[in-house]
């Protein structure tokens, strides 16, 4: 196929579809430019970790072995095996640990056991059984919304790595969820039905930001009205801070503005709020819309030092939600939390609403009880996941929650943050090694996730060359020819920006998912082109 043909065949779907689905346009090109040469394909749109935590993945097929011999003998006939029982179980379990201690994993393993006895105060045998039954998955999750033992660790974690052990008055609710998008698609559509938010409503996005809350809102089932909370701040020198100035985050001053969608560290620019950042808008919220509903997405705290969520300095307002996705490698595994305060906006806001909003969400739930305007919002988003109707088969899958509970001890037993401080290592050496290969400075910001980097081409034109040049850059090119070029020539795949809501000329590289020599290759690749705009540039003047 003719090189300019390709090129503009992909400026026809740029920016009318999402990033992530052009990115599979790219990585057909790549792969094709790939099989020309002898250059691996190296896709750093993505951002699944290539990582994974291993000792706790020891400890749970150990454990899995373990309750399957429990079953075995309640019950054995050839492949049939019976269900596990409660009474002695946890002797059981010592005396297995004691007698096939080589096993990986076992450590660990009793001490996640030890952990609930010893420092939760659980009785044994039911601590233990619930985790021998969840890892089966012989029974339907109950409660619905996350075991219950299983709640108070993951309580603990989420405490830990999104409070940084600040925890607030009062306790937050967990309900166990399919990973973070699903968290996504339940509070939109929860929201939405319990007349929360209604279409046409303002919700704010504090952007850039994660694509699909961008696209949820103005599905026409949601039809919301966005208003962009923009991170336009810049430095002295006209560097991205990717924080909000003040007059950005008084757009929250308005009430009519009912919910705010964060993602925090942000996505794609992998920056945590800063305190002043953070301050300013609790004082706003706290003072001129004390009812606006806050979700904010926390999936990269754990790769901030001394991180702190919303759901720590608003949680009234504030659902938390997490994913394990990231920091642990199980994107597979689909894991993730909501964590709404005890206390909290969303089932005041429930009690507000008019007779007749109040009388269609009474025939929406009488079905699951007698008084069902009493039903909390945590328990509506459980009901919801299920239509209502199918509420008592609701519910996480027991075994993802048992391996839930094993990384949440996992992080809580490491006291020296061994793990964490091996995982933050990983990003941040990988942009250092992009950013040599550039050529450029990098100055380290305790507030950067490292997770991703997003990478402005007109800041970078701008510092470097002056107005002039990125002047150029805008009226001769666009941000598509860099992606074609890098696919087409390179074999690499990156994210636009612009799909973000971030600035159009910014791209997404993910720091997570290559092999460290990856992101020198990357740099080189990059900047090449970049050299090839300033001496074309330079022909001209």
């Amino acid at each position: 196929m003719d090189i300019n043909l390709e090129r503009k065949e992909l400026e026809k779907i740029y920016g009318k579809i999402s990033p992530f689905e052009f990115k599979n346009q790219l990585i057909d090109l790549a792969e094709t430019s790939q099989k020309k040469s002898t250059r691996a394909l190296l896709d750093a749109g993505r951002g699944n970790p290539n990582w994974i935590a291993s000792t706790p993945r020891d400890a749970f097929f150990t454990f899995g072995h373990f309750a399957t011999q429990e079953a075995k003998q309640s019950w054995c006939h050839e492949d049939l095996a019976g269900i596990p029982q409660k009474y002695g179980i946890a002797n059981r379990f010592f005396e297995y640990i004691e007698k096939n201690h080589n096993y990986p994993g076992t450590k660990l393993l009793k001490d996640i056991i030890n952990y609930g006895i010893n420092d939760k105060k659980f009785n044994p045998d039911e601590w233990v059984f619930e985790l021998v039954n969840g890892i089966i998955g012989c029974d339907y999750p109950l409660p619905e919304r996350m075991l219950s033992k299983i709640e108070v660790v993951v309580h603990d974690y989420l405490i830990q790595e999104l409070c940084s052990n600040n925890e607030p008055d009062g306790k937050f609710n967990i309900f166990a969820v399919e990973g973070a998008t699903s968290a996504m698609c339940y509070l939109f559509n929860s929201l939405s039905a319990n007349k929360l938010l209604h279409k046409g409503d303002k919700i704010a996005l504090m952007t850039p930001i994660f694509t699909p809350y961008l696209e949820i809102p103005i599905l026409p089932n949601y039809d919301l009205e966005i208003v962009p909370i923009i991170a336009n701040e810049l430095t002295p020198e006209g560097a991205h801070t990717w924080q909000y100035p003040k007059s950005e985050l008084e757009k929250l001053k308005d009430p009519s503005v009912k919910a705010l969608f964060i993602v925090n560290p942000s996505n794609p620019a992998s920056i945590a709020l800063s305190p002043k950042c953070t301050e300013e808008l609790v004082n706003i919220i706290k003072n001129y819309n004390k009812d606006i509903m806050i979700i904010s997405d926390d999936v990269y705290g754990t790769f901030v030092d001394g991180f702190q969520s919303l759901m720590s300095k608003l949680p009234y307002n504030t659902i938390g939600v997490y994913s394990y996705s990231k920091y642990f490698g199980v994107t597979g595994w689909r894991l993730g939390t909501m964590a709404i305060h005890e206390n909290n906006v969303f089932d005041n806001l429930l009690k507000k609403l008019p007779f007749y909003e109040k009388k269609e969400l009474h025939r929406r739930y009488e079905g699951l009880s007698t008084t069902p305007e009493d039903i909390k919002f945590i328990d509506r988003l459980v009901a919801d996941s299920r239509q209502v109707a199918l509420n008592h088969t609701a519910g996480l899958s027991t075994p993802q929650q048992v391996q839930m509970a094993f990384f949440s001890i996992f992080s809580i037993l490491d006291k020296n943050n061994n793990y964490k401080k091996l995982t933050m290592e990983i990003c941040h050496v990988r942009k250092k090694l992009l950013f040599q290969s550039l050529g450029l400075p990098l100055k380290m910001n305790k507030l950067d996730a490292c997770y991703y980097c997003e990478f402005d081409l007109l800041e970078w034109a701008n510092l470097n060359y002056g107005n002039e040049f990125s002047n150029y850059l805008k009226s001769n090119f666009k941000t598509v020819d860099v992606l074609f070029r890098l696919a087409k020539e390179s074999s690499i795949v990156l994210l636009s920006g612009g799909g973000f809501s971030a600035p159009e000329w910014s791209i997404r590289i993910s720091l997570a998912n290559l092999k460290d020599e990856a992101y020198i290759e990357i740099g080189i690749a990059l900047k090449k082109i970049l050299n090839d705009f300033v001496s074309e540039w330079k022909k001209t003047t």
